[in-house]
C-alpha cells in the first residue's frame, strides 16, 4: 500500500472566476477524469524538456493554510463551493496544461454537491471542526464508496469501485473534509519493479516535481506530494510502507508524517505490508498536518493494529504545537549512513542543528542508530511475504467485474497488457512475492522478529535510551533525482526512512531548505506513539526558520555557478 520500499543505500564512502471560465475549466477536468476512470493514459510520460518556465496564473488561495481557508469561510469571502471551484481551476491550469504536473488521476464528480451541502450545514450553525468544507486529495490506493475508482494506478483495477469507504476516507468525510479527487502514484505503491520510476503508473502516466519538472516527485505518494506542493488542495493523504509519505514530502517542500503503525487504520487501503503500512498526511505546514492527523487517527474494528490507538491516539494533535518546543529538548544526530552523500544537504543540516541549539535544544552529535542497515534484506523478505498475503486478501473481496482477484491474476494481466503496463519496467518484485509461501513459514517469522528487534528495541529505542533523547534527526534524503524511464530511480542518497518504517515508529519531515532550487527535508524520528513530541519539535523548528518556498515549476534544477552551495 503505502510506500514504495523506495529507500536508497548511501553511496560508497557515505555510510549508507467568473462562472463561464470555471465551467470551461471544469468541463476539461471532468473529461480527463472520465478518461482516467476508463484507464486511458492522461499525462505524458516524457519528462519536461529544459526550456522556459511556464507561465503560472495568479491564484487567490496560493499557500493558504487550513486556518486561512476557515477564516475565509467564516468571513464569507468564500464558500466551500467556491473553494472547490478555485482548486478545480488550479488543477485545470497546471495538471494537464502549463507545467503538466500530472498529479491528479481522477476528480470527484460530486465535489461541488458535497461542498454545497457543507455550506448549508455552516449556514445552519453546524461546523464539524477545522476541516469543515476544506478540499483535500487522497492517494489512489484508498477506497472511496462513490463514483471514483480505486486502482493503485493499475489498469487491472480500472473497474474497481469500492463498496465501502476506507476508514481514512470515512473519517475525513465525517470531519467535513471534501475529497476533491485522487492522486497519481507509483503503481502498486512502487512494489512492482526494482527499476521503476517513482510517480509512474500505467493508468496515470508520470507525475512531475513542481520544483523542477524533469526531477522525480519521489516516493509512491508522488501525486499527493506534487498536488499539495502545487496548491491543488489544502492538504493530501499519502500512504507509506518505507518512505512514501516522508520521501515525496521532502522532495516537494512539504511537511509529512508517517504515524506509528496502528494509529491510523489501513482498512480499505490497497496493501503491501500489514507490519509496516500506514496512511499519513502531507501538507504545507506542521499545523495543517496535525489537523489532518487528528481527523484520521483512531480505533477501527476492521484493523486490529489500531486497538492500541484507543488509549494512545490524541484527540487534537494541534494541542502539542509549541513555538518554544525545542527549549530543553535533547536531539540526537544520526550521522552514520545518513549524512556524507551530499555536501549541500549536509550544510543545510548543520545550519538546522545550529538553529535548534540556539532555540534551547541540546544536540547530541553523533547519536547513531547502531543497527541501521542491518535489516535491509530481512525487510525486503518480509514485504515479499506480506504483499502476496495481504494483496490476495484485498483483491479476493473485489466485485466479480474487476479483472483481477489475486496477485497471480495481476501478474498475468500485466503480461497480457505489456504494451501499456510493462513498457518501461517489469514486475520482478511481484514475481518474487508470488513465489513466497504462507505467513507461517519460519523464514518469514524469523525475519519479522529480526526487523522489530533490530530497528525497534535495539535500534531506535536503544538509541533514545542511551542518549536520553526526545528525538533522532537526520536529513530525510538528498535532492530529487532526474526522472529516468530507461534506468529507473537513481535515488537521492542516504534516505533516513527505513529505521522508523521497519520499527513501525513515527517519522515527520519538515522543509529544511533548497539545494539548487530543490527542497530537502529534516526528519524527526521517535519511539512508538511519540507523535505529539515530534510534532512539537518540528513545529518549533518550522516557526523559527520557515524553510518552505513555493514551487517555481522550473524546467530543470538551478544548475549554474558551481560555487553556490545552496
Amino acid at each position: 500500500m503505502s510506500s514504495d520500499d523506495d529507500r536508497q543505500d548511501a553511496p560508497d564512502g557515505a555510510d549508507s472566476l467568473d462562472r463561464r471560465s470555471f465551467i470551461g475549466a471544469a468541463a476539461t477536468i471532468v473529461a480527463g477524469a472520465v478518461a482516467a476512470r476508463h484507464g486511458i493514459l492522461r499525462g505524458s510520460d516524457t519528462p519536461q524538456a529544459p526550456g522556459r518556465a511556464p507561465q503560472i496564473p495568479a491564484f487567490a488561495l496560493d499557500e493558504l493554510t487550513i486556518d486561512d481557508l476557515q477564516g475565509r469561510l467564516r468571513s464569507g469571502a468564500d464558500t466551500s463551493r467556491s473553494l472547490v471551484q478555485q482548486y478545480l481551476a488550479r488543477i485545470d491550469a497546471l495538471d494537464q496544461r502549463g507545467p503538466a504536473i500530472n498529479a491528479v488521476i481522477e476528480l470527484n464528480p460530486d465535489s461541488l454537491t458535497i461542498a454545497a451541502q457543507l455550506d448549508d450545514e455552516r449556514k445552519a450553525g453546524r461546523v464539524r471542526g477545522p476541516l469543515h468544507g476544506i478540499p483535500v486529495l487522497i492517494k489512489d490506493n484508498i477506497d472511496t464508496a462513490d463514483k471514483m475508482r480505486t486502482t493503485a494506478g493499475s489498469l487491472a483495477l480500472a473497474d474497481n469501485i469500492a463498496a465501502r469507504d476506507a476508514f481514512v476516507a470515512d473519517r475525513l468525510r465525517a470531519a467535513g473534509a471534501i475529497i476533491l479527487g485522487k492522486t497519481n502514484l507509483s503503481e502498486w505503491a512502487n512494489f512492482r519493479s526494482s527499476h521503476s520510476s517513482s510517480g509512474w503508473s500505467g493508468r496515470g502516466g508520470q507525475t512531475r516535481n513542481p520544483y523542477a519538472l524533469d526531477r522525480s516527485p519521489s516516493g509512491s505518494s508522488s501525486g499527493s506530494g506534487s498536488a499539495a506542493a502545487s496548491c491543488y488542495c489544502a492538504g493530501a493523504i499519502g500512504t507509506e510502507t518505507d518512505g512514501s509519505v516522508t520521501s515525496p514530502s521532502a522532495a516537494s517542500g512539504l511537511v509529512g508524517i508517517k504515524p506509528t503503525v496502528g494509529l491510523v487504520s489501513r482498512s480499505g487501503i490497497i496493501p503491501i505490508s500489514h507490519s509496516q503500512d500506514t496512511a499519513g498526511p502531507m501538507a504545507r505546514t506542521v499545523r495543517d498536518v496535525a489537523i489532518l492527523l487528528s481527523a484520521i487517527a483512531g480505533v477501527d474494528p476492521r484493523d486490529a493494529a489500531t486497538n492500541a490507538a484507543g488509549t494512545r491516539a490524541v484527540r487534537d494533535y494541534t494541542a502539542s504545537l509549541d513555538k518554544n518546543g525545542l527549549r530543553g529538548a535533547r536531539i540526537g544526530v544520526a550521522r552514520k549512513r545518513f549524512t556524507g552523500y551530499s555536501p549541500q544537504t549536509d550544510k543545510l543540516f548543520g545550519e538546522a542543528l545550529d538553529l535548534m541549539k540556539r532555540q534551547g535544544a541540546t544536540i547530541v552529535d553523533p547519536a547513531d542508530i547502531a543497527t541501521a542497515g542491518q535489516t535491509d534484506d530481512s525487510e525486503t523478505n518480509v514485504l515479499f511475504y506480506e504483499f502476496k498475503s495481504d494483496l490476495n486478501a484485498y483483491l479476493g473481496r473485489l466485485a466479480p467485474n474487476v479483472a483481477v482477484h489475486s496477485l497471480a491474476d495481476v501478474i498475468a494481466f500485466n503480461v497480457k497488457n505489456a504494451s501499456q503496463e510493462l513498457k518501461y519496467f517489469g514486475q520482478e518484485l511481484m514475481l518474487q512475492s508470488q513465489k513466497k509461501g504462507p505467513l507461517t513459514e519460519k523464514k518469514y517469522l524469523d525475519d519479522l522478529a529480526k526487523n522489530r528487534r533490530l530497528m525497534g528495541a535495539r535500534g531506535i529505542d536503544a538509541t533514545i535510551a542511551k542518549y536520553k533523547l526526545d528525538a533522532i534527526v537526520a536529513p530525510t534524503q538528498g535532492p530529487a533525482w532526474l526522472i529516468d524511464l530507461v534506468n529507473g530511480d537513481a535515488g537521492g542518497g542516504g534516505s533516513f526512512t527505513a529505521p522508523a518504517a521497519v520499527a513501525g515508529y513515527p517519522h515527520i519531515t519538515v522543509p529544511m531548505g533548497l539545494v539548487r532550487g530543490l527542497p530537502v527535508g529534516l526528519s524527526f524520528v521517535g519511539g512508538a506513539w511519540t507523535e505529539p513530541t515530534l510534532l512539537k519539535l518540528a513545529y518549533a523548528f518550522e516557526q523559527t526558520a520557515p524553510a518552505r518556498r513555493r514551487p517555481t515549476f522550473a524546467p530543470t534544477a538551478e544548475i549554474g555557478d558551481t560555487r553556490r552551495s545552496s
